[in-house]
């Protein structure tokens, strides 16, 4: 009888529990964006910089799924929201150039490249923060 009980606890809070990971919010992704565009221009280390392309990868590739709060209301495929999202599909371009130069060792021209980022930033804050 206990065993039964046990099981049957066991199976709800199992049923019960989300089975997949939430969205980080827009905000989390930009100030992740941010960060570690911050660590590519200071850092040296190969590793430090393909662990900070991993994860601006991760939160652009997040950030393009999202509504901008100057674009909420707006249909998904309104004008402006596709704007904003081939905005993050240049950034996510971007970051994989990076990758690519950074697998290959060649830091210089992956600061060259992440030096871009900002001008993609600023294009894109422009229009849509």
């Amino acid at each position: 009888m206990k065993i039964k009980i046990i099981t049957m606890l066991s199976l709800t809070l199992l049923m019960s529990s989300p089975l997949t990971v939430l969205a980080r919010d827009l905000g989390a992704d930009m100030d992740i964006l941010a960060a570690n565009s911050s660590t590519l221009l200071k850092s040296d280390n190969v590793d430090t910089v393909k662990k900070a392309l991993a994860d601006m990868h991760e939160a652009a590739l997040d950030a393009r799924k999202a509504t901008p709060p100057k674009l909420k209301g707006q249909p998904a495929d309104s004008p402006q929201m596709k704007d904003y999202r081939q905005g993050m599909t240049n950034l996510i371009g971007q970051i994989e150039q990076a990758q690519a130069l950074a697998a290959k060792g060649d830091m210089q021209q992956v600061k060259v490249v992440a030096k871009q980022f900002k001008q993609t930033r600023e294009e894109n804050h422009a229009k849509f923060r």
